[in-house]
């Protein structure tokens, strides 16, 4: 097994992202396990996950560590949330925000078994009802498909301490099928400049067409 550490709690293992499974034994979508002695590894599928297909692209700025708070918008059923859930481990949380009662379902069983994931069924356009539960985060994620995904990530970074990451992925088609995603992509980020200062962008083809990864860091 050749294996590196690429951030913290985020591995290549043999050319394949991995993170050290909280959950040890139990698997979320089907992803495949390795055992190095007492610690078992998840694999983690960049055709499955846009913040795996981003780091494998080449993500730079990745500020989620062991112990950090993350606030996840449009965690669905728990595949990537999971991965973060990995990388924060006991000490950190992360709060999934999804608006799917079908996808909370599924979700709800992932955090049965991984305390350090809380469920929040909400609309994250409406953030009255559990912003306050949620406090101060250090990360803020979203991967929502919403026409209005700028005005999401606005909305939801009052709980973002200042000089925080977000991590944004725009689904240009979510928005306007029939425009130029590059036009979406720029458009987008520009209702963030009074928010957020652009870090990076980061191109999640061939794992994700129409897709856009952005890193941005809280003013």
């Amino acid at each position: 097994m050749i294996k590196k550490e690429l951030f913290d709690g985020v591995y290549l293992i043999d050319g394949r992202l991995a993170t050290i499974n909280l959950s040890k034994g139990k698997k979320v979508y089907g992803e495949e396990l390795i055992a190095e002695g007492k610690v078992e590894y998840r694999l983690w599928n960049p055709y499955r996950s846009k913040l795996s297909a981003a780091i494998l692209n080449g993500l730079m700025s990745f500020k989620i560590h062991e112990g950090s708070s993350v606030l996840y918008i449009g965690a669905a059923t728990g595949t990537t949330s999971s991965h973060v859930s990995d990388i924060v481990g006991d000490r950190g949380r992360v709060y999934c925000v999804e608006l799917s009662e079908r996808n909370m379902r599924e979700l709800i069983r992932v955090c049965e078994t991984r305390k350090n994931m809380l469920p929040i069924l909400a609309d994250a356009r409406h953030t009255d009802g559990y912003l306050q539960d949620v406090g101060m985060c250090d990360c803020l994620y979203q991967d929502a498909s919403a026409r209005e995904q700028a005005a999401i990530l606005k909305a939801n970074s009052s709980a973002l301490k200042k000089g925080g990451y977000a991590y944004f992925v725009i689904k240009s088609q979510s928005i306007d099928i029939s425009r130029n995603p590059e036009e979406v992509f720029r458009e987008e980020l520009e209702k963030l400049d009074d928010t957020f200062e652009l870090i990076e962008k980061v191109e999640l083809e061939p794992y994700d067409k129409m897709h856009l990864f952005a890193a941005l860091r809280k003013l």
